[in-house]
């Protein structure tokens, strides 16, 4: 017997993966202002400046600071 919830979620895509720049630390949870000018809370410890990569609410890794280059499509 299949389980009808596991087939749910694979129809479901991944969160995708973000980076942007901590603007706002607090206790736990930090502010990331991203590269197209949006804004997200992350959980997670960081450093006011630094860029990171967020998942899903979380912050997953530091990312590097390499220059941006924004294409629209």
């Amino acid at each position: 017997m299949h389980n009808v919830y596991q087939q749910f979620r694979q129809l479901l895509p991944d969160a995708p993966l973000q980076a942007g720049t901590v603007t706002e630390v607090a206790v736990g949870v930090i502010t990331v202002q991203l590269p197209g000018g949006g804004v997200l809370k992350a959980r997670g410890t960081a450093n006011l400046g630094q860029k990171v990569f967020v998942r899903d609410g979380v912050v997953e890794a530091v990312a590097p600071s390499l220059p941006l280059e924004l294409i629209e499509v």
